[in-house]
């Protein structure tokens, strides 16, 4: 899989020493595979469900991510890496690139106004009866 996203050596070292240590719970493996797993969910934009199962279990990356979030852990270290005067590749995105579809704006004709029940109820009918509709028609001997 050419399109999975894998901390490299150097990344994975300045990230390694902002881990939580002495946590409750079995002792955790494979940090780094968890991690490339969480990036490449934020990366992707796709559903924590959809996390490729090279990273591992789906629910043990959102468990993680979602764990350490409560703890303020990713705001800590990027508040270290920052004070430090790391500087990592960002990117933005605003309306200017964003293009909707032309059939986005919504349904066909719009939103329909209706009125309420008691004011249809008060309102002339649109269309009358035709006199000549209650008539039988003739009969042709």
């Amino acid at each position: 899989m050419a399109d999975l996203f894998w901390l490299s050596d150097e990344q994975w070292a300045v990230i390694e020493p902002f881990l939580p240590r002495n946590q409750p719970g079995p002792e955790r493996k494979d940090d780094r595979r968890i991690i490339s797993g969480i990036l490449h969910v934020i990366t992707a934009g796709c559903r924590w469900c959809d996390c490729p199962d090279t990273y591992g279990p789906s629910s043990t990356v959102y468990n993680r991510f979602n764990r350490w979030s409560r703890r303020g852990f990713w705001r800590a270290m990027l508040a270290a890496l920052a004070k430090a005067g790391w500087a990592g590749d960002a990117a933005a995105l605003d309306s200017t690139y964003v293009r909707a579809h032309r059939s986005a704006h919504g349904g066909k004709g719009g939103l329909a106004r209706r009125p309420s029940a008691r004011r249809a109820a008060a309102r002339r009918p649109r269309s009358t009866r035709s006199p000549t509709s209650s008539i039988a028609p003739a009969s042709f001997c």
